[in-house]
């Protein structure tokens, strides 16, 4: 059994509980992986599994290619590196992981990049209240003191200005997996996934 598997986000809708509760739930395109390499305690130092996502033939670099040959692999253009524990089997390369591992009621926790929003000011990035709106106020959107002037004379590391907002890597907790589709590669999982549609994201199983 493998500790997660690579997929994409397809988008999101809603589906109806037989009480006739309404779901809102993410769509997930999860495989066909591959297992890629295997790395071992005794030859790394750890024990782990090297999975790829099988899309399409993408020309690859030579060291790329040749890594991927030794797990006939091709076809192969997002990997990730899932970590081992007492329970996942002993997977071999070459060896398939299928959606199918997962069933619904499971718990999955799911990684993926946040959209990019660009700069945004204080007020988007951290919620800020912002000043008076009023006429002559001179102060609406600002951030307002970021320090002392006499002491220390200087902006502390991690005060909250404005900057990038979004573009990071973000885990979603604790998801509910609704519906496997082991057909068509698809798991169904409550509420939302971080990322636009298209985007890759990593299903592992909950750890909390």
């Amino acid at each position: 059994m493998s500790p997660g598997i690579i997929g994409k986000k397809i988008g999101m809708t809603q589906v109806f509980r037989p009480d006739g509760q309404v779901v809102p739930v993410t769509l997930l395109k999860a495989g066909p992986c591959v297992v890629v390499q295997r790395k071992t305690p005794s030859r790394d130092g750890y024990d782990a599994v090297q999975l790829g996502l099988v899309e399409f033939a993408k020309k690859a670099n030579k060291p790329t290619a040749g890594h991927l040959k030794k797990s006939g692999a091709d076809g192969v253009r997002m990997m990730k590196e899932f970590k081992l524990k007492p329970g996942n089997g002993d997977p071999k390369v070459g060896d398939r992981v299928l959606v199918d591992q997962f069933k619904p009621k499971d718990k999955v926790d799911v990684t993926g990049v946040s959209k990019g929003r660009g700069f945004a000011g204080v007020m988007k990035r951290h919620g800020f209240g912002g000043g008076d709106a009023t006429h002559g106020s001179m102060f609406h959107r600002a951030p307002g003191s970021i320090g002392a002037s006499s002491y220390p004379s200087r902006v502390f590391p991690g005060t909250r200005m404005g900057g990038q907002m979004g573009d990071v890597q973000v885990t979603v907790r604790n998801l509910e997996v609704i519906e496997v589709d082991a057909e068509d590669n698809v798991l169904m999982v409550k509420g939302a996934v971080p990322g636009p549609n298209g985007a890759y994201v990593i299903v592992r199983r909950a750890k909390r």
